[in-house]
This record gives C-alpha cells, structure tokens and sequence, in this order.
C-alpha cells in the first residue's frame, strides 16, 4: 500500500486529509477493497469527496458495542420469616382428629364473633332470632330446589333452610363441606331459617407502596421430559444481565413444585428425563445456582416434591435435596408458609387445594385467582376434608389463614392469573412445563413462561418468549 492507492484514489476524485490517509496505510485491507468502501460511502453520504480521518474510523474501524452497565440493588430488603411450619405432631390417632376440626372450629368462630357479636352454642338455640357458627357437615338440595345446610359445633348439630326464592339462596352455591360459617336466623319447628349467611371474611386492606422487586415463579417440574429448559435459561440469562428490572430483582420466590417427582401419577415414569428424585434435584440446584448470588430463592414444596403428601408440608427434605441446600443463597419454607419482605407479608401456599374446590364449588382450575378470593374469605386454604388433597390432623390446623397478607402466591394448575382483591395481590404464577398427557385427559391447558414480578407496588407479567435476548 502507498503511491498505488494514492493514484487510485485520484483515479476516483477522491480527495484525502493526511490523518486519514496515514490510517489507512495501517489498515490489512486490499487497495481494491479500499476503493470500493470509500465509492460506496462518498456515494451514500457526501457532496463533496473529501475523507478524513473520522470517516475512515467510521467506515474501517469496527466498533465494539458499548455494554450498558449492570443495574444491580445494592442492599437487599430484609427478609423476615413469620411463619414456617417446621415441626408436625401428627400420629394417626383418631383423637388427633377431633382436636384438629376443634382448633379450626375455635380460630374461626373467634374471627367469626369479631363480625356478628356473640355466638351462641348449638344446643342453647331458643325461639328468639339467634347468631350461631358451625361446621358444614352436608349441603344438600330438596325436591322443591331449596338448600338444607347441616351445621355441627362442640355442642351439637342443627339443620339450617334456606328459601330458594330469596337473595340469600345465591351465596350457598360456594359453600363447601368442612368450612366453618356463621349463620343468623330463627328456630322454625326443628329447622332454624337462615336470613343471613356470613363467612368469616376479610377486610379490604390499605394498599402499601414498596420498593423491593420480586420474582414469583411456582410449578418448574425440572426433571420431566416436558421441562422447557431453553425459556427457564432464557429467563436466568435475562436476570443475571441486570436490566431495567432485572437489576433490581432481590428475591424470587418459589411456590412449590420446583421438581416433577416421582410416581406421583400412573405413567408418570414414561415422561422423565431425569428418572430419581436426588438427580432431579442436582439439576435443579444448577440451574438456580446460575442466578445471581445476590438474589435471595426462596423455596416452598408442592405435591411433586421431596416433602410429606399431607398438608401442612415441611419444608424439603435435606435427604433428597442436598444440592439446593448447598445453594448459599437458598432459603427453605413450609407449605403454607408466610414472609414478609420490606414491610409487605407474603403468603405462600402450593394450591393443591384448588382441585378440591374447582370440583365442589362454582370455580374453574382456569381462574384460580377466584378459587384464591374464596380461600380468602373462608379463611382457610384447604377448607374441604378428604377430596384430592390430604390433609395432615395435626393439634392446630396451620392452614386456617390468620393472617391477611398483601401478597397471596400460589401455583400448581399451571396456570398464570392475577387479580387484586380488597387491596390483596392475588398471584398464581403458571410453570415451566408444557402439557404432559395426564392434563390433555382433564383438559388443563398451562400458560407457561408467564412470570409475575412485583415492581415499583405494582404486578407486571412478563412473557419470556418476549424477553430481549442476552
């Protein structure tokens, strides 16, 4: 390169700065190649066919992007633990039993007494209009299409009419066997005839800014063959480049069903990728150990994990999920379990319940976050004893909801929903698996990858398959 180029460029009246020309005598390129970039630029961009020394950085010198700096919370919100069920007591015994619909008995005729005043004991009914509370024995319909609700307490059971021609007949349809409700009416013959029906609810709460990010996710089922691996890697490689969001993501919490388990369901076996329980678990502790260590997991079991089947469950097993364990940035909580994070209390529940009551009551395993509002309102999240869900006859019944949190999360139809409900974020966060066989059978259609994040007080879903790619 030299004198040749030179004439080249006069060749072509392309006039040259000294700089540039002095750059482009480092450059590896051809002369030819040379001539054609600058013909091609001087055509494109300029009147007069004067290259200087930025045009031919512009046009030679390729440039490396410039990597957006990391945005990244620098102090995490602190993390408090309020209830994490951790110890069980359960034996089998018959008496355990007893004491279990006693305790829900007690807490919710407690809850019930702050809305109605005094309650009055089954057996002490008189002819004078009466508050009583009790446990749903049965819900039955009579020829004539009215509803006969049996009521039990510590004292004794009544059977309670209610007139299909009125307003009230409408809130019996969600009633379900096992709930406890209060009732006000009046002694008619051996009926009393309800003229108010009342859960024992929840109050609307005051809505409270924060300014923690949270990531919810539930039901990953790492282990099946239906486990969508590349949008799970696509979601860690968008938190760990720190984004808008994503930098300032401090926790992610887990509602259960981190892996898909073993014969849990007949056939289930034809559909793993990983066929043992610790494998599955290894695997899961290497994905989520890519993720950003300053990120707090929080983990709750579901119905697919190392845990016990009946609910209340432990947290996992260490036996079977050592290498989450190992994780240093991991924290392990109870199905149901309740956190509270920068002054919001969370409730985590897995929602094995919401089969139950999808087949007994007016809701659909496509809108869980109605199924979650009733919860609510009973004031329990597994109100119905021995349908699909088992339920542990522990001394106190755990699943009873004493506390009214901001943030109610849950998984397990695998299907993403949101809703808020008197100022609650009600928040079912779909999966990471595609539809296996066994929910093709009961029509279950899942929504995966379709994350929910709080961010700046507000529920954002975001799409992984939308997610920029890193």
């Amino acid at each position: 390169m030299g004198s040749n180029l030179l004439e080249e460029l006069s060749k072509n009246d392309i006039l040259i700065t000294p700089e540039a020309y002095e750059k482009l005598k480092d450059l590896d390129n051809s002369d030819k190649e040379i001539i054609s970039k600058l013909k091609d630029y001087v055509e494109r961009n300029l009147e007069f066919p004067l290259i200087t020394n930025e045009i031919v950085e512009e046009v030679f010198i390729e440039k490396k992007p410039q990597v957006p700096k990391i945005k990244i919370k620098k102090k995490r919100s602190k993390l408090e633990i309020i209830k994490n069920i951790e110890s069980l007591n359960s034996d089998g015994d018959i008496k355990n039993l007893l004491n279990y619909f006693h305790n829900r008995y007690e807490k919710l005729r407690g809850l019930l007494e702050k809305r109605l005043g005094k309650i009055v004991d089954i057996k002490d009914i008189g002819d004078n209009e009466v508050k009583i509370a009790g446990i749903v024995n049965e819900v039955r319909t009579t020829k004539k299409n009215h509803k006969i609700i049996e009521l039990e307490d510590k004292t004794g059971k009544c059977i309670v009419f209610v007139n299909k021609d009125g307003d009230l007949f409408k809130k019996t349809e969600n009633i379900v066997q096992d709930e406890v409700i209060g009732v006000i009416g009046k002694k008619n013959g051996r009926f009393v005839t309800a003229s108010e029906i009342i859960q024992p609810g929840i109050p609307r709460i005051e809505e409270k800014n924060s300014n923690c990010t949270i990531l919810f996710l539930s039901d990953l089922h790492i282990g099946s063959s239906k486990f969508l691996e590349n949008s799970f890697e696509k979601l860690i490689s968008w938190i760990n480049e720190g984004g808008n969001i994503a930098g300032e993501i401090e926790y992610i919490i887990i509602a259960g069903d981190i892996v898909d388990g073993v014969g849990i369901y007949p056939g289930q076996e034809k559909e793993l990728a990983i066929k043992d329980i610790e494998g599955q678990y290894e695997e899961a502790a290497r994905l989520l150990g890519e993720i950003r260590k300053d990120i707090k997991i929080i983990i709750a079991p579901g119905n697919h994990d190392a845990s016990r089947i009946a609910e209340p469950q432990q947290p996992l097993e260490k036996e079977y999920a050592k290498a989450l364990y190992d994780l240093p940035n991991a924290e392990f909580v109870s199905n149901p379990s309740i956190i509270c994070i920068d002054g919001l209390k969370i409730m985590i529940y897995h929602g094995r319940s919401f089969d139950d009551m999808a087949i007994s009551a007016n809701f659909s395993h496509d809108k869980p976050a109605e199924i979650m509002a009733e919860l609510l309102e009973k004031r329990h999240l597994a109100p119905i004893y021995g349908l699909r869900t088992p339920i542990a006859p522990e001394p106190e019944d755990h699943l009873v909801i004493d506390t009214i949190p901001d943030i109610f999360h849950a998984g397990h139809v695998h299907i993403n929903d949101y809703k808020k409900y008197k100022g609650i974020h009600l928040i079912n966060s779909g999966t990471f698996q595609e539809q296996t066989e066994f929910q093709k059978i009961h029509n279950i259609r899942p929504t995966p990858g379709q994350v929910p994040v709080l961010h700046n007080s507000k529920i954002k879903v975001l799409s992984v398959e939308k997610l920029p790619a890193t």
